[in-house]
């Protein structure tokens, strides 16, 4: 019988979104593909750094130990050719990470391969095809290098997601920038009971919702943080749009403008999503942080 991907959570990763290679793709961009293979094939026994979503990764999988039957997969989807991916396929078994299906596409776009692999989140350090991704309907986010980070194992993955723009539509988002902020909460006031449009990570915390439905609340493998710039008096909205959905969210924070990245901190997330650089500048340099890009219409 054939394995079925349609009722898991399943993350697509770019391989160096997963691992540190920023010096070897450095070589490829000075010395071209042929001083890149080479390199890679001379240290395939010198397993990769781990990079940017190791850890965010690393606790997802160990989620599936709670179960006879998989809950989440892993795949790397990468524009490196097959023969490139044999220090990847290395370094995965160096960190035991179950991690059994990849794709190696010899740079093409990655983005058109999602719907196949039944992806909810896709996350690569290359901008383009995050975009076309987003563009298809698929939630992905760029991930931003960070200074080293403690990849230590735990039983419960944290993640954060701002609001407008990611969990939920941009309209209000595009209020705010066209007429300044007292104009946004009047609009939003207005509005508190017309729920928000569903946004690029809807769908992705939809299905982490009913992941955690299968456990008490307060045991739960997955935890969420709304972290939002909103006032706390344009809540209402927010919340009832989340209750209309049938989503849940652990913790929320209306920051009401003040930067986020101490809160998210605190909340000890292994991954952070939002779509202004202002906030994940300071947010990266501590928490492994990913920008959400604008979905065209």
């Amino acid at each position: 019988m054939a394995y079925d991907l349609q009722d898991k959570l399943v993350i697509a990763i770019s391989s160096r979104a997963l691992f540190d290679l920023e010096e070897e793709n450095s070589i490829f961009d000075k010395e071209g593909l042929e001083a890149y293979y080479t390199h890679q094939l001379e240290h395939i026994d010198n397993p990769l750094a781990k990079g940017s979503a190791f850890r965010f990764v690393q606790n997802l999988l160990s989620i599936n130990k709670k179960f006879d039957n998989k809950l989440i997969e892993v795949i790397i989807l990468s524009r490196n050719n097959a023969a490139t991916g044999l220090r990847i396929g290395r370094s995965i078994e160096h960190y035991d990470l179950d991690i059994e299906r990849s794709g190696w596409t010899a740079g093409t776009p990655v983005a058109r391969y999602l719907e196949a692999f039944k992806v909810d989140l896709f996350l690569s350090v290359h901008a383009p095809d995050v975009e076309e991704a987003v563009n298809s309907g698929v939630a992905a986010a760029t991930i931003l290098p960070h200074t080293p980070i403690t990849s230590q194992e735990s039983d419960i993955v944290k993640i954060a997601f701002d609001g407008d723009a990611v969990i939920f539509g941009d309209e209000s988002e595009k209020v705010y920038q066209a007429d300044g902020l007292e104009a946004f909460i009047e609009h939003e006031r207005n509005n508190a009971k017309n729920p928000l449009s569903k946004g690029p990570f809807f769908k992705f915390l939809k299905t982490i919702s009913e992941i955690q439905d299968k456990f008490p609340m307060e045991a739960s493998p997955i935890r969420t943080a709304l972290v939002t710039a909103r006032n706390f008096s344009t809540h209402e909205r927010v919340l009832a749009t989340l209750e209309g959905w049938g989503v849940r969210v652990d913790e929320a924070f209306f920051q009401g403008g003040v930067q986020k990245y101490e809160v998210i901190k605190a909340f000890g997330a292994d991954i952070f999503f939002d779509d202004q650089e202002s906030h994940l500048i300071h947010a990266s340099k501590e928490t492994p942080s990913a920008k959400v890009p604008y979905r065209k219409a």
